[in-house]
């Protein structure tokens, strides 16, 4: 069982709904039993990942301090918006940082053996699942077990009761379904 998650957005708009998408999945997490933490990465900012500027001032302290965070959980659920068809800049940035070892540290330390539940959120009809498909790429491709059942929300602007639970009793169970299962994922351990 997935005893503790790591919840974050892709997106650090105000008001943004794959932040409260997330928040939705999340409450489903924690009724199952999971732990839950959900981060804001605008409390970690990073910069574009460029190797030099590792090399000259090694890892940004907000670079480590969120990998702690990903390395003292067992899943991480994220919600990733979609520009243009594919995940968020500042999500691929984050993965990307996360993936450089400090010394010491294996590769793909805060990854590997880490399960994830994906969702998305969108105003439009694809409701974000063109660009969940290039999450669960990457994801896989650097040591993440994805669940098999990911959930996105098309007409999100439309989609929230002013309590910020979905309107709609079938979504509301599609997405819950993504937190109950993985915080009842086997197998991953810390």
């Amino acid at each position: 069982m997935a005893k503790s998650i790591l919840a974050f957005s892709g997106s650090t708009r105000s008001g943004s709904v794959n932040t409260r998408l997330l928040h939705v999945v999340a409450g489903a997490a924690r009724d199952a039993g999971a732990e839950v933490t959900i981060a804001d990465l605008s409390d970690y900012e990073m910069p574009i990942f460029n190797e030099d500027l590792e090399a000259d001032r090694g890892l940004p302290e907000s670079v480590k301090a969120f990998k702690d965070l990903m390395k003292a959980h067992d899943g991480l659920l994220i919600a990733s918006p979609e520009y243009n068809s594919s995940f968020s800049p500042l999500l691929k940035n984050t993965i990307d940082w996360a993936s450089r070892p400090r010394e010491g540290e294996t590769p793909l330390e805060c990854f590997r053996g880490k399960v994830a539940g994906l969702v998305a959120a969108s105003p439009g009809y694809f409701g974000g699942y063109r660009g969940l498909q290039q999450v669960r790429y990457l994801l896989g491709n650097i040591g993440v077990v994805v669940l098999p059942d990911m959930f996105s929300l098309p007409n999100a602007f439309d989609a929230f009761n002013n309590d910020g639970s979905l309107k709609n009793e079938k979504q509301a169970e599609m997405a819950a379904a993504v937190g109950k299962t993985l915080a009842g994922f086997p197998g991953v351990s810390l």
